[in-house]
């Protein structure tokens, strides 16, 4: 339990609400029968995933979508806090899903705000409403209802200016919108990095406004997620989205069981396959595999699949949703430069067609052309055929052992895999 403790804590869970936390898995955890196929301290973990899966609300939230359109989404939070830029993804998802939306600018406070919204509805091709100059937020948000009704937008998403929750007078302000124009939802836009401070916030934007739900922004920085189980439990709302990154794309459903894997450090793979599925093209996925199979697998294949893992996001965070090496204490201490990549795919580009095809044939003064061409060293283009030699290797062995297990069961010949004194498990 003080592993369980020091883990919440490190992930940025409020103090009290860990100390509540605690207390309740001890009680249900205390005289429980233990499975068979567990020990007492994996039956602890299991107590403690579920508790936490529960905290977070059991299931995923979404949008309540109003039956007679237009639906009226209201974004409040602090400054700072990525409001516009989350108004924007919230757009883009639900555009993807058919809707349309209409962003609305109600930020008249800060310099170029409208401009910003402005700017990301141009990326997106989705409208932007924005009102007369020197007009208050309370009318624009009514002007943009009768808009709404008029073009038939069926989402309306009002980027409010940010402000402090002991500000009263920009807080009356939410509140006579609220009266005003009726949101069918009231999402609070928390940074994840606030960390415990986040707690005090949402408990005021709930007393006053009265939350529908919460959107956690820059998940994809050092913090766990912890400020989602303080929030939760706090105002009882439900977490519907989190941020994952800059782009406007980088907006995900929020699931409960995920976020209590990844505060506990066990990784959350169902994201993983879901940003695979969303990157990775079918087809070509299907004609590498047929490569592989032939063992005609060469280095242009191996750059087209360091792209594909590119667009996936930071190298570091994809590593934090595996499960286990987001724990592994050399991983979390060794910065991981994305730039590595950069230096790999100048190497390859460097490259003649044959050379490609040919990696293992490639001699010393073809190797000095290859770095003089890419701006490298010779160890450095050494390192990348060498990774490529071993990745084509390992590919290999794969294919042998799936050939040897789909036939009789029989030992693969140059397969070993690790069995009781060095003997193939085989």
């Amino acid at each position: 339990m003080r592993e369980v403790r020091r883990a919440l804590l490190e992930a940025d869970v409020n103090f009290q609400v860990v100390k509540d936390f605690i207390t309740r898995v001890k009680e249900r955890a205390l005289g429980q029968e233990i499975l068979a196929s567990l020990t007492p301290a994996q039956q602890v973990i299991k107590i403690v995933h579920d508790e936490l899966t529960q905290l977070m609300g059991g299931v995923q939230a979404k949008i309540n979508l109003s039956s007679k359109p237009p639906t009226i989404v209201m974004l409040v939070g602090l400054h700072g806090s990525g409001k516009t830029t989350t108004a924007a993804k919230l757009a883009n998802m639900l555009h993807r899903q058919g809707r349309q939306p209409l962003l609305v600018a109600l930020d008249i406070y800060r310099p170029a705000a409208i401009k910003q919204l402005q700017v990301l509805g141009q990326q997106l091709n989705l409208p932007v409403f924005t009102g007369q100059p020197n007009q208050k937020p309370v009318n624009i948000a009514s002007q943009a209802v009768e808009q709404a009704v008029k073009t038939g937008k069926d989402v309306l998403l009002f980027d409010t200016a940010g402000r402090l929750h002991i500000d009263d007078e920009l807080m009356t302000e939410l509140e006579t919108i609220k009266t005003k124009v009726h949101p069918h939802e009231i999402l609070l836009v928390v940074d994840a990095m606030t960390g415990q401070v986040a707690v005090n916030i949402a408990e005021t934007f709930h007393r006053r406004l009265g939350l529908d739900g919460v959107i956690l922004t820059k998940l994809d920085g050092d913090t766990r997620g912890g400020a989602a189980l303080s929030v939760k439990t706090v105002t009882g709302c439900p977490i519907k989205f989190i941020g994952v990154g800059e782009k406007l794309d980088a907006l995900e459903p929020f699931h409960p069981v995920r976020m209590a894997d990844r505060i506990l450090g066990m990784g959350d793979v169902l994201t993983l396959v879901e940003k695979a599925q969303a990157t990775f093209d079918a087809e070509q996925v299907a004609k590498l595999n047929k490569k592989i199979r032939k063992a005609e697998f060469d280095l242009n294949d191996f750059l087209e699949q360091l792209r594909e893992v590119k667009k996936l996001g930071p190298l570091q965070q994809i590593i934090s949703l595996i499960p286990g090496l987001g724990n592994i204490k050399k991983l979390k201490e060794l910065e991981i430069d994305d730039k590595e990549l950069v230096y790999v795919e100048a190497v390859i580009n460097s490259m003649t067609r044959w050379e490609r095809q040919h990696s293992h044939e490639i001699n010393g003064s073809r190797r000095r052309r290859i770095a003089l061409g890419s701006g490298t060293t010779i160890q450095e283009v050494n390192r990348v055929i060498k990774q490529f030699e071993q990745t084509k290797k390992m590919m290999k062995q794969f294919v042998e052992l799936e050939k040897g297990v789909k036939g009789k069961g029989k030992p693969v010949p140059g397969t070993l895999l690790p069995g009781k004194k060095g003997k193939s498990l085989f």
